[in-house]
C-alpha cells in the first residue's frame, strides 16, 4: 500500500535532501503531519527563506541584502580571502573568532558521484574577484577530506592559470584532523590551522 500522493510527495522532497534516506524522510513527514504547529513553522520558514535569502554578490555567502555582513564591514581585511565550501563554514570560522579577512563561498565541493562538478562551483567568480586587485593572499580553507582536497587543487590550478604572480596561495595547516569537517572543529584547532597555514604550489 502506497501513501496518498501529497504525503508521498513530501516524503520524496525530504528524501532529496543530502543525508536523508527513505526512513528518515518518512519520519520527518509524519512528524510534520502529527504536529500541525511544527508543519506550519516549517512552511513559513521555508517560504521566507526562499523569498528573502540571496547570495552575496561579492563572496557568494547567504545574505539578506546584496552584500553579506562580512563583505559590507570595512573593518575586515580585504587583502585576504578564505575560500570555503559552504556558508556553514563561514559561520564556524566567525563563531570561533579566529579570522579577520573575507571569504569566498564555493557552494559545494568537487564530488562527481554526488553530482557536484567543477561547473557548479564559483571558482571563476573567485578568479575574477582576485584579478580586480587588492587581494594578496587566498587561503584554501576547504575540508581536509578527499572532496575538499580535490576542490582545493581545482582552485589552486585556476588561480595559477590566471597568471597572478604576486598572489600568495596557502592551505590550512595539516593539523586539521583528516576526514573531519570544519564546522565541528574546536576554536583552538581552527586557530592553529590558520596560524600554521603554508603556501602551496603544484608540482
Amino acid at each position: 500500500m502506497s501513501y496518498p500522493p501529497p504525503v508521498e510527495e513530501l516524503v520524496e522532497a525530504f528524501e532529496a535532501l543530502p543525508g536523508i534516506g527513505r526512513v528518515s524522510a518518512e519520519r520527518l513527514t509524519f512528524h510534520v503531519l502529527r504536529d500541525a504547529r511544527s508543519g506550519g513553522s516549517l512552511r513559513d520558514a521555508l517560504a521566507r527563506c526562499l523569498a528573502e535569502a540571496r547570495r552575496c554578490v561579492e563572496c557568494g555567502n547567504v545574505s539578506e541584502g546584496d552584500l553579506c555582513p562580512v563583505c559590507s564591514d570595512d573593518e575586515r581585511d580585504a587583502t585576504t580571502i578564505a575560500v570555503v565550501e559552504e556558508p556553514r563554514h563561514v559561520e564556524s570560522l566567525e563563531r570561533a573568532g579566529v579570522f579577520s579577512g573575507r571569504y569566498h563561498v564555493l557552494m559545494g565541493a568537487l564530488n562527481p558521484a554526488d553530482g557536484t562538478e567543477e561547473r557548479h562551483l564559483s571558482i571563476g567568480a573567485l578568479v575574477e574577484r582576485v584579478r580586480k586587485g587588492g587581494v594578496t593572499e587566498v587561503i584554501l580553507a576547504t575540508d581536509p577530506d578527499k572532496e575538499g582536497e580535490a576542490t582545493a587543487l581545482l582552485v589552486l590550478e585556476a588561480l595559477e592559470s590566471a597568471g597572478l604572480p604576486d598572489l600568495r596561495v596557502t592551505r590550512l595547516a595539516r593539523g586539521l584532523p583528516a576526514g573531519s569537517a570544519i564546522e565541528y572543529l574546536h576554536k583552538g584547532v581552527l586557530e592553529d590551522a590558520l596560524e600554521d597555514r603554508r603556501q602551496v604550489r603544484r608540482r
